[in-house]
């Protein structure tokens, strides 16, 4: 079963399998607490090798749109003439054990992980921490980078590294507010109230208009598709292939950040229609000698923030107090 699906189904099955995973949830939610009254309480103190550090976090197990949302911060910072370093995990690659500057160039998937693959893909030009070690990586951006903007893609439960600013995608009405393992939520919702800023609340997202290409970049539109999909909610690209006049004949979804290496995945793909993936799913497709036997074509997803205009001259305002050198005086 997908987890979004045992998260928000309405079956039997996914209903029965919350009620008995409920009492699992609220153990979590004690336990989390708990780590978080550490903090609180002075008994531990966050570190702080670097300033401004921004964070683009969420409460949710994935699908929130943390990666999009911080492609846009990043665009709003440069506008405002500040640097930005963006601090990723790599999540399931080995640069995850620790913290280190990626190298310029595109980045393999399995060597760094899908999302920093994704950010180098798509902005070529960014400087890239990954590594789960939040602390180290602040470290190395004070001493490469010491006049930019550290921005964090996810790390709001990461509470060893002090944050300047916070910025929190949450849904406004969630279907499912359980903690794991019986929802979605990984520290109780309530616990937003520690954020700088909710979205959607003062600002929300809006998606720009979906765009299909082929990996040399062609824009192609097609009415029907095969979809794999490897993220956490797949629901969510359906709906927005929908919005674009394209419908989803057959589908094989995987869990989020899967590696996409099975031996027969691309074989075992239907013939005859393209094949729809996401660009987090592209970085590590790319990566496969046999990704040739079926046509692929990428679905390109990018937000804005709006009110666009506001919502820059409150990051500007937020961040006055953090002038570096690259900024204006």
């Amino acid at each position: 079963m997908h987890p979004s699906e045992l998260w928000e189904g309405q079956s039997t099955g996914p209903r029965l399998a919350r009620l008995a995973l409920t009492p699992a949830s609220w153990l979590y939610a004690v336990g989390w607490q708990t780590y978080l009254a550490v903090y609180r309480l002075g008994l531990k103190k966050a570190k702080r090798p670097h300033s401004p550090v921004v964070c683009v976090g969420n409460l949710v197990s994935g699908g929130s749109g943390k990666t999009p949302a911080t492609l846009y911060i990043v665009e709003v910072l440069r506008g405002l003439g500040y640097n930005a370093v963006v601090s990723c995990s790599g999540y399931g690659s080995p640069a995850s054990e620790a913290a280190q500057i990626a190298p310029e160039g595109p980045l393999k998937a399995s060597e760094w992980g899908d999302e920093a693959a994704l950010f180098r893909w798509l902005v070529p030009d960014l400087p890239l921490i990954v590594g789960r070690r939040r602390v180290l990586a602040a470290q190395l951006c004070h001493d490469r980078y010491p006049d930019s903007v550290l921005l964090m893609d996810d790390g709001f439960q990461h509470l060893p590294l002090a944050k300047d600013l916070t910025i929190v995608l949450d849904p406004e009405s969630p279907v499912n507010k359980r903690c794991l393992p019986a929802g979605p939520y990984r520290e109780p919702r309530g616990n937003r109230a520690r954020a700088d800023l909710v979205i959607p609340g003062q600002f929300r997202v809006e998606e720009e208009p979906g765009l299909l290409s082929e990996p040399d970049g062609k824009v192609r539109m097609v009415e029907e598709c095969t979809l794999l999909c490897a993220l956490a909610q797949p629901r969510k690209v359906v709906a927005t292939l929908a919005a674009m006049g394209v419908r989803v004949v057959e589908e094989t979804l995987l869990a989020d950040h899967d590696p996409l290496t099975a031996g027969t995945l691309v074989s075992g793909l239907p013939n005859g229609r393209p094949v729809v993936v996401t660009a987090k799913d592209w970085v590590k497709l790319r990566e496969r000698k046999d990704v040739d036997q079926r046509d692929f074509l990428i679905l390109k997803h990018t937000v804005r923030i709006e009110a666009a205009a506001d919502f820059a001259d409150w990051l500007k305002r937020r961040l006055h107090g953090f002038q570096t050198q690259s900024h204006p005086q």
